[in-house]
């Protein structure tokens, strides 16, 4: 019975590389917005402009990056 189920989550295929990519990205983004409120809330005004791009830039990229492996994903079951 046990061996059956390890060989169903093998035969499985996993996330596609994209989203993966794309959840990567959010969870970074995410820390950095994290940051940055973190730090405008702690007093600080001149935040590193790194920071803020990583805020700005990476969270709704890795967002994109995931809703599209999204769609892909679903018109290859069709």
């Amino acid at each position: 019975m046990k061996t059956a189920t390890k060989e169903a989550a093998v035969a499985a295929p996993g996330k596609p590389f994209l989203m993966r990519i794309g959840i990567g990205l959010f969870g970074l983004g995410m820390l950095a917005v994290l940051a940055v409120f973190i730090m405008f809330a702690a007093g600080l005004e001149n935040l590193p402009i790194w920071l803020s791009v990583a805020a700005g830039v990476v969270t709704p990229l890795g967002l994109l990056l995931g809703l599209i492996a999204l769609v892909r994903e679903a018109r290859g079951k069709n």
